[in-house]
């Protein structure tokens, strides 16, 4: 596994593997890797000759700075990890590395980054556009691979390329979960133990809502019950029933739905869905 901390030398590294016809994928993280994104890699590995994982905590898409500074940093152990499996290149920029010019962007993703979670994060989504964006001009990857637990960035991110016509395409893996049912996330290290036992009825009520909906309840009496049996544990941020294509309001012919919500435990705050296809449709 080779480290770059300059984008000029990794460049330079990835010219050298497309002149040999390889072609290659990007796994973009925050550090703090678990099971989760070690599932990206091998996604990134299966599509490509050479995989590239960035470890960069973007400053832009934090609401404040107490959160940026207190964000895990695990450098050693990503790197053992990342070695074990065989990745090919470490991506570790500075910030002037990634924003030369400063972090100042008119990026805006439009309504879409409104939504959700860009209620309470308002300029988060712009954040992760203008990183992302960013990091596909450095590595210009074939493939780049990102998580459906974080379901909203990841449909910026496709309307990112598509709006920018960039020449990469977007796989993305299920959500890989704890033994008990919890998304994986590098925020369960903020838990402790008795929250940590509470977390896993989060996806638990998702999955009822669910099974309400293909039962054939009305949509509003079932999400007005899960927030119900939700707000019962938990400080509920939102939870939304929605088209799953586009986030939008489901009509009768809507068929991918996604049940999607956040809320917060203690000082954790964690995000969770599950899409699924309406069979009467």
């Amino acid at each position: 596994m080779k480290i770059f901390k300059r984008s000029g030398d990794l460049e330079f590294f990835l010219d050298s593997c497309r002149k040999d016809n390889k072609r290659v994928s990007l796994v973009p993280t925050m550090g703090g890797l678990h099971d989760g994104h070690l599932g990206l890699v091998e996604k990134a590995q299966s599509l490509a000759d050479v995989v590239v994982v960035s470890i960069f905590v973007n400053p832009t898409q934090f609401g404040n700075s107490d959160d940026f500074d207190s964000y895990p940093k695990t450098f050693s152990n990503d790197k053992f990890l990342l070695e074990e499996r065989g990745i090919d290149a470490l991506f570790i920029p500075s910030k002037d590395e990634i924003y030369p010019n400063g972090t100042l962007s008119n990026y805006d993703v439009g309504e879409i980054g409104g939504l959700l979670c860009g209620v309470s994060r308002p300029k988060h989504f712009n954040g992760v556009a203008q990183v992302v964006n960013r990091l596909f001009d450095i590595v210009k990857p074939n493939y780049s691979v990102f998580g459906e637990k974080d379901y909203q960035q990841l449909l910026i991110i496709k309307s990112l390329v598509e709006n920018h016509n960039l020449n990469v395409i977007i796989e993305s893996i299920s959500t890989r979960r704890e033994d008990d049912g919890l998304a994986m996330s590098t925020r369960n290290k903020y838990l402790g133990p008795k929250d940590r036992m509470m977390a896993p009825l989060f996806y638990q009520q998702l999955k009822n809502a669910k099974m309400s909906i293909e039962q054939g309840d009305p949509i509003e009496f079932v999400i007005q019950n899960t927030l119900s049996e939700l707000s019962a544990n938990f400080e509920v941020e939102y939870l939304k029933v929605l088209n799953a294509n586009n986030l939008k309001q489901i009509m009768t012919n809507t068929a991918e739905i996604i049940i999607i919500s956040a809320i917060r435990l203690g000082e954790t705050r964690l995000i969770d869905n599950i899409v699924f296809r309406r069979s009467n449709v």
